[in-house]
C-alpha cells in the first residue's frame, strides 16, 4: 500500500476531511479487551468517581488512535504515518446512555517538511463535548 495523496498536490493550509467518532461504553469494553487495559476508570462509574473523575473516561490511547485515523484515511495508507505525538489535555467522558460521547477531529497541513522525502506535518484539533482533549496533536506523513 502507498499513500494516495501526492506531495506536489498539497499546500500548507490544506484541510483534511473532518471526522466524528462515536464512543460508547461498549466501545470501551471492546477496546479494553483488544488492548489489555482493564483499568476500572474505563468501565466502572463508581470507581471513576471515587478517584475524582466525572464519570467513566475513554482510554487515552484509544482517543489518540481515533484522531490518527483522520490522517491515515486522508493519506490512503496507514504506513504513510511516519511520526505522531499528542499531549493529553482532558479526558473524553463517556456517559452510560444511548449516545455516549463523540470525538471530533479536524486537521490541516501545517508545513511541508522535506521535498525529497515528500513529508508534511499535519496538525490536528481533537475535541469532545466542546473541549480540546488532545493538545499538540501532530503527525508527520510521507506522501506519494
Amino acid at each position: 500500500m502507498a499513500a494516495k495523496i501526492a506531495y506536489a498536490d498539497v499546500e500548507v493550509g490544506t484541510e483534511l476531511p473532518a471526522r466524528s467518532f462515536p464512543v460508547t461504553r461498549a466501545t470501551l469494553v471492546r477496546y479494553a479487551g483488544a488492548s489489555g487495559d482493564f483499568n476500572p476508570i474505563h468501565w466502572n462509574e463508581r470507581f471513576a468517581r471515587e478517584v475524582g473523575l466525572p464519570d467513566v473516561i475513554a482510554h487515552g490511547m484509544f482517543t489518540m488512535a481515533e484522531a490518527a485515523r483522520v490522517v491515515t484515511d486522508w493519506a490512503g495508507d496507514p504506513g504513510a504515518l511516519v511520526e505522531y505525538g499528542v499531549r493529553f489535555t482532558k479526558p473524553v467522558v463517556v456517559p452510560d446512555d444511548d449516545k455516549g460521547a463523540v470525538i471530533e477531529v479536524s486537521g490541516k497541513v501545517a508545513a511541508k517538511l522535506d521535498d525529497e522525502e515528500r513529508t508534511v506535518r499535519v496538525d490536528l484539533t481533537v475535541t469532545s463535548a466542546g473541549q480540546k482533549v488532545l493538545g499538540m496533536s501532530r503527525a508527520v506523513v510521507r506522501l506519494a
